[in-house]
């Protein structure tokens, strides 16, 4: 049997009795993986069939192929304030062979604090990373505990894409001399790519790819390897982006939003030299996590774009050819923080009001 399949299936030796979620695709079934986590944060497949789960107060676990779990060791110290945290897991397509994990975290950087990158590898037996090392770290941070972002999706090209806050200094996301309200682009090493589109630029940062963005929470590539965010508005505004090179975001100069207290973001919803989004919410539904589904189970659903909502309890599937949205909802999608594909086609959620690792199928 596939290594993988073989992994959920000990998982699912010790699920309770599997739940029913109606969508347009007939009913769905639910079932929990894993529980116990608090403040859930990233779930990722690993090739052996093993699943990682961060949880912002930093902790890493390996749910391993046997059904066994075990909290990995050698994880960075982060810190654990506000929305800040261990937050994102990648694991590259050459694993295998690389053993190489990277993580994104809130770190301390002098009396500041900021977004995070590392790497180490996983040991044979998966109970700790070896040698992790930070690889970025965001230039002048901030003492605020919120908007860290921390996206981490590998490119087809083998660099990485790294979402950013701005962290509540709404202007610095328009400002290239600092990463606040951007996404990085990185080699794997940390090096900077020599064709990263502001390299040359006096005083701006040259890690940066696009900029004026507000918190980032879900980054995915899609099926032709096009680089897509998701990111919270205020009140109203939250965005899916698709992201281009240099590209012009427009927080907090455009949004389709308002601030919290009903005023007037900006300059309003349009600016020349300013993106426009896919797609909106309004009200928001604070997404965190972005999945573009293969349509490996479901054939019907092949490129729709799924994000969880912190705000109401549910994911959001956008039709990828309308942009029509449904609403998966069940007692299980409290506060859905990460959605991802599973490596059978199944789909992956964490919910943070059950602490817990979900699978639905068909």
């Amino acid at each position: 049997m596939n290594p993988k399949i073989l992994a959920v299936s000990a998982l699912l030796a010790f699920a309770p009795p599997a739940l029913a979620l109606d969508s347009s695709a007939g009913n769905l079934k639910v079932v929990k993986l894993a529980d116990g986590f608090d403040e859930p944060w990233s779930v990722e497949a690993l090739p052996n069939g093993g699943i990682l789960v961060s949880e912002r107060g930093g902790v890493l676990t390996h749910l391993r192929a046997d059904g066994s779990r075990v909290q990995v060791k050698g994880v960075p110290k982060v810190v654990d304030r506000g929305q800040g945290g261990l937050l994102d897991i990648m694991i590259p397509r050459d694993f295998a062979t690389s053993r190489e994990v990277y993580l994104s975290y809130a770190n301390r950087d002098g009396t500041s604090y900021g977004t995070a990158l590392g790497r180490g590898k996983l040991n044979s037996d998966g109970t700790a990373l070896v040698g992790f090392k930070r690889i970025f770290q965001q230039a002048r941070g901030s003492d605020a505990a919120k908007h860290f972002g921390s996206r981490i999706v590998e490119a087809r090209d083998g660099t990485i894409f790294l979402t950013i806050g701005e962290r509540g200094e709404r202007p610095k996301a328009q400002d290239l001399q600092n990463h606040n309200g951007t996404v990085v682009r990185l080699r794997r090493s940390g090096v900077i790519p020599p064709d990263n589109p502001f390299i040359g630029l006096p005083g701006a940062e040259p890690e940066i790819y696009s900029y004026g963005h507000r918190n980032p929470q879900g980054a995915a590539l899609d099926l032709n390897g096009n680089l897509y965010v998701v990111e919270h508005g205020a009140r109203g505004g939250d965005e899916l982006n698709a992201i281009t090179p240099g590209g012009n975001y427009g927080w907090p100069v455009i949004s389709y939003g308002r601030h919290y207290s009903g005023a007037k973001i900006g300059e309003g919803t349009t600016k020349a030299g300013m993106e426009q989004p896919i797609h909106y919410w309004d009200p928001s539904i604070a997404p965190s996590g972005l999945m573009i589904y293969s349509g490996k189970l479901w054939p019907n659903w092949e490129g729709d774009f799924f994000t969880g909502s912190l705000k109401f309890d549910m994911i959001s599937r956008l039709d990828a050819k309308t942009l029509r949205e449904e609403r998966l909802q069940s007692p299980q999608t409290g506060r859905v923080r990460d959605v991802v594909e599973g490596p059978n086609g199944e789909i992956w959620f964490l919910s943070v009001n059950d602490g817990a690792l979900y699978q639905i199928t068909p």
